[in-house]
């Protein structure tokens, strides 16, 4: 489980009179739950990455506090890490190592034995259908192949807490198929708490168990598809986004677009 309580963050951008403050995340509360998929879903700018790296234990909060199993990250960052696995936006995999090698050089980092970081990447190249590229390096990996070696690398400690940044970015509808059908198993078999940002309303209709809409840094809504589309008194699930989102100026945002051709 891993809950999100009044998290405020602000950077100083700019520098000398230039330099003004930006409040990136300015109140943001949300509960995942175990064995569900829960999707923070905001436009551009929102504060979700932000979020996501306070909890990930990669910057500290102003105010509030991220929890991980009721383990307070910024008190415990090793303890909370150890029952996180993070797939940022940025792969991060090392090119001139194999896809083994980057699983296994993970494992490690986390504690396990060679052994065991050895067979726990023969298990979940099993479950993520990868047994072909394990052997080859990642240099000249597409999209999707990239996607299931940074997945891989993120369980191999077979963390309760999975947590992804926009992890269809840039992947075609196979991977993008693939990606879901590893994430509802892990959901369903495993019962892990999984989060993951996105801006793609299709992959929150599809897998969510819970959507958190964030906007100008602050939560401003949470709960099922359905009944987020009954709060916002709306069928299609896109014009309840925006009308949460944007409020009041969802109607200038569709009469811009409308100038523009239609889009937004």
């Amino acid at each position: 489980m891993i809950e999100v309580a009044g998290l405020r963050k602000r950077f100083v951008q700019g520098r000398g009179r230039k330099a003004r403050t930006v409040d990136a995340v300015a109140g943001v509360d949300w509960l995942a739950r175990d064995g569900a998929i829960t999707g923070l879903l905001g436009p551009n700018g929102a504060g979700k990455t932000t979020t996501l790296r306070i909890v990930a234990g990669l910057i500290e909060p102003d105010a509030g506090a991220a929890r991980v199993d009721g383990i307070e990250v910024a008190r415990d960052p090793r303890a909370a890490l150890a029952r996180m696995g993070v797939l940022s936006d940025a792969r991060g995999l090392y090119p001139r190592l194999s896809a083994r090698e980057n699983i296994v050089y993970y494992g490690r980092l986390h504690g396990m034995s060679a052994d065991a970081a050895a067979a726990r990447a023969e298990a979940l190249a099993a479950m993520l259908d990868m047994a072909p590229l394990l052997d080859r390096r990642t240099e000249g990996f597409s999209q999707g192949e990239r996607m299931k070696t940074a997945l891989a690398r993120a369980l191999v400690h077979d963390p309760p807490n999975l947590i992804l940044d926009e992890p269809t970015n840039g992947l075609d509808v196979l991977a993008t198929r693939a990606l879901r059908d590893a994430l509802r198993r892990l959901r369903d078999e495993q019962g892990k708490c999984i989060v993951f940002s996105t801006h793609i309303m299709q992959e929150v209709e599809r897998l969510c168990d819970e959507v958190v809409v964030v906007a100008h840094g602050r939560t401003v809504a949470c709960g099922s598809v359905q009944a987020l589309n009954a709060r916002a008194g709306q069928a299609d699930f896109e014009e309840s986004f925006v009308a949460l989102a944007f409020g009041d100026r969802a109607g200038e945002r569709g009469q811009g677009a409308a100038q523009h051709g239609g889009r937004p």
